[in-house]
């Protein structure tokens, strides 16, 4: 018999052996067992882990905010920003000019491609207005707006290919620009093709001399002749 208050004596057993603890279960255990436990270990680890990068604020486009002083959740650009494919430094394919003047040749040859690619371009964005001849008299003018200058005007069939890229560029009079709607490439292939549309009523004299006995040599298919 022991005292009631003489605690009771443990048996001199290590205690990974012991019957009732948790390592005789993890080291006597079968290896499905073991590794049953190192996943449940594993995973209460994860849980306490968590970041909750799923709910992480966003914002919409001129959202209010009051993380910043100013309020407003867009932020300026930094100076000088560019973005990616933006930088455009080719002045004469994407502002028309060369030397500070509208460009008077075209950034690059004019072939039938470009050509036919002018012409469908032409046809959706400029002839509502202008007419498929140039002529100024589409169905939009046909309609009560106001008529655009004729392409055979003596005014525009001087004026240089940069001319009418710049006006497709920045619009003129009552032209709305068509930057947005028109990626300088095409805006190059309506002006070559407008160039076309007023050699339609050319003369004889209008081509060089040098050139002119070109005039009775049949086209290869396919083919355009260069442009100069």
């Amino acid at each position: 018999m022991r005292p009631k208050d003489q605690p009771r004596a443990m048996p001199d057993i290590p205690f990974a052996e012991r019957p009732w603890s948790v390592g005789s279960v993890f080291w006597r255990g079968s290896r499905a067992g073991r590794r049953a436990l190192v996943v449940v270990a594993a995973l209460l680890m994860v849980a306490g882990c968590r970041q909750d990068m799923h709910d992480a604020p966003s914002y919409d486009p001129l959202q209010a905010t009051t993380f910043f002083p100013d309020g407003r959740a867009s932020r300026t650009p930094v100076a000088n920003t560019v973005a990616r494919g933006q930088l455009r430094e080719d002045v004469h394919l994407y502002q028309g000019r060369v030397d500070g003047q509208l460009a008077a040749t075209f950034p690059m040859p004019v072939t039938a491609q470009v050509m036919a690619r002018g012409q469908e371009r032409f046809n959706v964005f400029c002839a509502p207005c202008h007419g498929k001849t140039g002529a100024g008299n589409g169905m939009v003018v046909q309609r009560g707006f106001r008529a655009p200058p004729s392409y055979q005007e003596e005014r525009l069939r001087n004026a240089p290919a940069g001319y009418f890229f710049d006006v497709m560029t920045n619009g003129f009079g009552a032209m709305q620009d068509y930057s947005a709607q028109v990626p300088p490439e095409d805006r190059w292939a309506i002006a070559a093709y407008i160039r076309a549309l007023q050699l339609t009523n050319a003369r004889v004299e209008d081509v060089p001399a040098d050139r002119r006995a070109e005039l009775d040599r049949p086209a290869a298919a396919g083919t355009a002749p260069e442009a100069r």
